[in-house]
């Protein structure tokens, strides 16, 4: 594992925590936001190193809105997004623009998941994302570090920009893929697709497995809410 993928497993598990009572632990997303600095000052050529920070950067920026007033777990399309750190943003995006002009032949995946993730800062309200474009950047990501999460992904970007049902024909392969069979975000992201079909009863079971697989209590009342909105619209 290199050193680039170390710190942003440590960003990850502070900007999404894998178990316990909170959705994030800030601490930790700030140590990796402050290692990737200083790696950035000591590599100032390497491409890949300015992208990460810049995808930290951004992702750090939305940290306000991401939780409620009781620690409630808020998703980004429903975040405020007047709550994004401005000045974080800004850091990100001139980062980009270093690791785009560094880049050597081709870009690298941290550099195409900050394309994606200024996709999403650049977007005033949520309705204004460009999602084939993320579509394109994830499409793009799985060429160059295929892996299912990423094609994951790709499916609920797909679902945005060409409807649920072009999320739900990548999504379905990926549900016989041994590496997600415990990873709650796979039953998810199905589930939102089918209740978009109007799928509810298909949905509520997906999203109950959902919650039954995290280790996260914020993650689980999320899930289990959205399964009681399903069961409402069966009615």
């Amino acid at each position: 594992m290199g050193r680039l993928e170390v710190l942003y497993l440590i960003f990850n598990e502070g900007y999404l925590a894998t178990q316990g009572d909170d959705w994030m632990r800030p601490a930790l997303c700030e140590d990796a936001l402050r290692l990737g600095r200083v790696l950035a000052e000591l590599l100032p050529t390497e491409s890949e190193v300015h992208a990460l920070v810049s995808l930290m950067e951004i992702q750090a920026s939305r940290a306000r809105a991401r939780t409620g007033p009781n620690g409630e777990a808020i998703l980004l399309l429903d975040q405020d997004r007047s709550q994004w750190d401005a000045l974080l943003v800004r850091r990100g995006l001139d980062g980009l623009a270093r690791a785009e002009a560094l880049v050597p032949t081709k870009a690298g995946p941290y550099l195409l998941q900050a394309a994606i993730a200024a996709c999403h800062a650049g977007a005033r309200e949520a309705a204004d994302t460009d999602w084939p474009r993320i579509a394109a950047l994830y499409a793009a990501l799985m060429h160059v570090a295929p892996s299912p999460i990423i094609e994951l992904n790709r499916a609920v970007a797909a679902s945005m920009a060409f409807g649920p049902a072009a999320g739900l024909a990548i999504v379905e392969p990926l549900c016989a893929d041994p590496a997600l069979v415990n990873y709650p975000f796979l039953p998810s992201v199905r589930a939102d697709f089918l209740a978009k079909l109007g799928r509810f009863a298909e949905a509520k079971a997906e999203v109950e497995r959902a919650a039954a697989l995290t280790n996260n209590a914020r993650e689980r009342a999320l899930f289990l809410g959205r399964a009681a909105a399903y069961a409402r619209e069966q009615r």
